[in-house]
């Protein structure tokens, strides 16, 4: 029912792939204080601008507490975009890409947001006691302060510009176009050439205008082959229909978007310190906020779950190879392990989160509210696979 109601509104392909470009342009654009204020900062200290190369070396470049502001300002900035995407382009209420309740659940938030901190703070506690060789207490009151005013405000919008993307604009916006006749050789071929791509970049080092150039003509290419119509006999043979059926179920849109948002944490600086197995730790986080999401029926858990995280993770503990530089209370100066510690969230504590939800909101059904089949309304011309 979450997915599907965005069927009653706007919600023809095109208007996802443009609302996706708007938006990222509107991130990108909201980074550019961030480099203008640590440009000025450079020239005033007589630094070398070489520094702006490196997306890591600009987040050490001013005061932490101004550079996480700025830094989180991109994303309110998209957040504000997104809304008038969904308003405007889609014709879409905001509420029903928040859930398919009436109206928010303010308890559902509310409950993920404690349950999340709680159990971070009564982890690091007992980590602290345990191991207090690996901590040092920073705590300055005036710092910290303005660090919680920063976190309080903009973290929350952080979150919910992350949540409302993956699990709210992607997951709606892949899940009603599962039932288009192209969706899955776009599917399909969009895998192989990230994948290609990724494989790429890592061997050869690009000009950045060669890899503007490749990411257009990979997108032409597609956009030729459907626009000519010269795949159309491929997508009338059973097989290909067969194949179109499966395409058309929940969890595809889970698959997708999980995958693409720990993917966009490839390049935090947990990753090169840790290693790419973190990944697993990043698309698990994803895949357990889109469980969340189409077992609830809503993204209020999620909302909740992911701004209780980032805010008790910048106001407890900061290390100096995470993302959040921080005046936080505790600097974590152990070093961090490629182990079981990535894994152990994923594979056990995941799980007893959903569990507790499970049981807190009566989840049933499961098979259904995972893997079942997304079925357009009778009056939507998309309703068979042999539709554009």
């Amino acid at each position: 029912m979450y997915i599907t109601q965005a069927f009653r509104y706007a919600h023809e392909p095109w208007r996802y792939a443009l609302g996706g470009l708007l938006i990222f342009l509107a991130s990108q654009l909201g980074a550019i204080p961030l480099l203008l204020v640590a440009t000025f900062k450079l020239m005033n200290d007589g630094g070398s601008l070489e520094q702006l190369e490196d997306p890591n070396a600009i987040l050490t470049i001013l005061d932490s507490n101004l550079t996480l502001f700025l830094m989180l300002l991109s994303f309110a900035i998209g957040l504000g975009v997104l809304y008038l995407i969904v308003k405007y382009l889609h014709k879409q209420p905001f509420i029903t890409l928040t859930t398919s309740r009436p109206k928010t659940d303010w308890g559902r938030v509310w409950f993920g947001f404690g349950l999340i901190a709680i159990t971070t703070v009564v982890l690091t506690t007992i980590d602290y006691y345990q191991n207090p060789q690996d901590y040092i207490l920073q705590f300055d009151l005036i710092p910290f302060l303005i660090l919680a005013a920063i976190v309080v405000i903009m973290i929350p919008l952080q979150t919910s510009f992350e949540e409302y993307l993956f699990r709210g604009y992607l997951m709606q916006g892949i899940g009603v176009s599962s039932v288009r006749r192209y969706f899955p050789l776009i599917t399909i071929y969009s895998a192989v050439a990230i994948i290609g791509y990724m494989i790429l970049i890592s061997e050869v080092t690009l000009h950045p205008a060669i890899h503007f150039v490749l990411v257009l003509a990979l997108i032409g290419l597609i956009v030729l082959l459907i626009t000519t119509k010269v795949l159309l006999p491929l997508t009338e043979t059973k097989g290909y229909q067969d194949l179109s059926k499966k395409f058309s179920n929940r969890f595809l849109p889970l698959v997708i978007t999980s995958v693409i948002f720990g993917g966009l944490h490839f390049f935090n600086p947990e990753v090169e310190k840790i290693g790419n197995i973190i990944m697993l730790y990043y698309i698990g986080t994803g895949f357990l906020l889109g469980i969340m999401t189409l077992m609830d029926e809503g993204m209020e858990l999620a909302l909740g779950f992911h701004a209780g995280n980032n805010m008790v993770a910048a106001l407890l503990v900061t290390a100096d190879w995470t993302v959040f530089q921080t005046n936080s209370v505790l600097k974590d100066i152990s070093e961090p392990s490629a182990g079981f510690d990535v894994l152990l969230p994923v594979l056990i504590v995941y799980p007893i989160f959903l569990l507790i939800m499970a049981w807190r909101y009566k989840w049933t059904n499961w098979k259904e509210k995972l893997f079942g089949a997304i079925n357009p309304p009778p009056e939507e011309i998309t309703s068979t696979p042999g539709s554009n």
